[in-house]
């Protein structure tokens, strides 16, 4: 019998076949994942056409699945840090994967908007406990890396819904677009041998012949047995998941991700839903249309590599700052109503800035949070932010519904940006970090042991 500390073996393991399935698997989800949450914004004009509905009607469609998300994010991620993250990641396929290929059948805007709900409860259940189960088995030396990858699955989902929506609508109409949307389904059984649950759950369970299974494959060896003393450290504070978010000196930061990210989703949302429909008023066909939200999405995939590379050099913080701040730029550009070419090289830059930088917040911040509050803190910021998510679309919907100038449309996505700025520009980096915590507060850490 041994000695084994979990979270040891783990950080200095080196990236290996099981990190590589495990990226796979997980950035498959998270593409899927990443096309129901958006493949909205390339059907809205045919639903309106369709259902002779008001561009208000259609944003209340969209903000129907977003208050899904909210609510998935703070339930299923908090449930995630009770019950094991493999039974959230599950749950949350099952749900959004079945209810989105549901509403593909819908024959009016109420059936659609209420399984988009409950789709919804899904899509934003997942995504945080997805980026709590990278975070917790990557190398901790590419760590950041391999949670930017993962998160590069969203906006290529998204690019996916552009695709199929170029090809499928003129041709098909939309259902064959939200059908797809079922996809994961088919792949379940293969995900489920592949995606391991949280070693804290390992831990706390005496599971010992899994934990030793899953570090044999982290580490490629077949060294550890159920006969070792496995343990991991964690926080002994009494308290609930989210109370403990607000503790450590972790409370101005918390308040702070959440402001910067509820703003950020206010502009990827509303962009997403109403690009298509804002270059159509400006004179564009709907594949041209179609092709600027495409630009949008393709920006995001390049914007969160770039970024993740940055950040590994520069560090997060500094990195998500000049996003948005570039962001910001970008969008008020736009609404001086450039060119064709200029616009597309705009929202690249602006799909780069804000999705791009939403991919990296999110490994940031779920690195952030101790590892027994990880799937709590990045689903609550998350859950929090689609708040801004449902307002997006809405804010947009009734600014076209105005008929303002096409300024205008813009500027009112620009403005959070700089908001977003300036919160992560006062995050403070040595206020409650896992790490620090572990280092400064000891009192505070217990070892749970698993022993014969």
């Amino acid at each position: 019998m041994k000695k084994v500390d979990v979270k040891e073996i783990i950080d200095t393991s080196k990236f290996g076949r099981f990190h590589l399935n495990l990226l796979i698997a997980l950035l498959f989800i998270v593409l899927c994942d990443g096309y129901d949450m958006f493949y909205l914004g390339n059907i809205i004009p045919s639903l309106i056409a369709d259902w002779g509905i008001t561009t208000v009607q259609a944003g209340a469609i969209t903000s129907s699945g977003l208050f899904g998300m909210v609510i998935g994010a703070l339930v299923l991620g908090t449930l995630a840090d009770k019950i094991g993250r493999k039974a959230s990641i599950f749950i949350s396929i099952v749900v959004f994967s079945g209810f989105t290929f549901l509403a593909g059948f819908s024959n009016d805007h109420i059936t659609f908007g209420i399984l988009r709900f409950i789709a919804g409860l899904g899509i934003g259940g997942i995504l945080p406990t997805l980026n709590a189960s990278l975070a917790e088995y990557a190398p901790k030396k590419n760590r950041m890396t391999l949670i930017v990858l993962m998160n590069i699955g969203a906006p290529i989902g998204a690019v996916l819904t552009s695709v199929s929506a170029m090809y499928l609508l003129p041709d098909f109409g939309w259902r064959p677009v939200v059908w797809l949307g079922a996809l994961p389904l088919l792949f379940l059984p293969l995900l489920f041998k592949i995606i391991p649950d949280s070693p804290a759950i390992y831990v706390k369970r005496n599971q010992k012949a899994k934990l030793a299974n899953v570090l044999n494959r982290v580490v490629g060896e077949n060294i550890y047995t159920e006969n070792d003393e496995f343990t991991l450290t964690v926080d002994s504070k009494k308290g609930s998941s989210v109370k403990k978010l607000f503790m450590n000196k972790r409370a101005v930061n918390t308040l702070l991700f959440w402001i910067a990210i509820f703003m950020n989703l206010i502009v990827l949302y509303g962009l997403s839903t109403w690009i298509p429909k804002i270059m159509q008023n400006a004179g564009y066909s709907l594949v041209s249309s179609i092709s600027f939200l495409l630009m949008l999405k393709a920006g995001a995939i390049l914007g969160a590599i770039g970024g993740g590379r940055l950040s590994d050099r520069f560090g997060a913080k500094r990195v998500i700052y000049i996003y948005f701040m570039l962001a910001f730029f970008a969008l008020s550009i736009l609404s001086l109503q450039p060119s064709s070419t200029l616009s597309y090289i705009l929202l690249f830059i602006a799909g780069a800035t804000t999705s791009g930088t939403q991919m990296v917040s999110n490994g940031y911040i779920s690195q952030y949070y101790p590892t027994e509050i990880r799937s709590t803190g990045i689903g609550w910021t998350l859950g929090i932010g689609r708040i801004g998510a449902i307002i997006g679309p809405i804010l947009g919907g009734y600014v076209l519904s105005q008929n303002v100038p096409y300024a205008t449309n813009f500027l009112v996505f620009a403005i959070p940006c700089l908001i977003s700025a300036i919160a992560f520009w006062f995050v403070q980096e040595n206020f409650g970090k896992a790490s620090v915590v572990a280092e400064t507060n000891k009192n505070l850490e217990t070892a749970i042991k698993i022993q014969n």
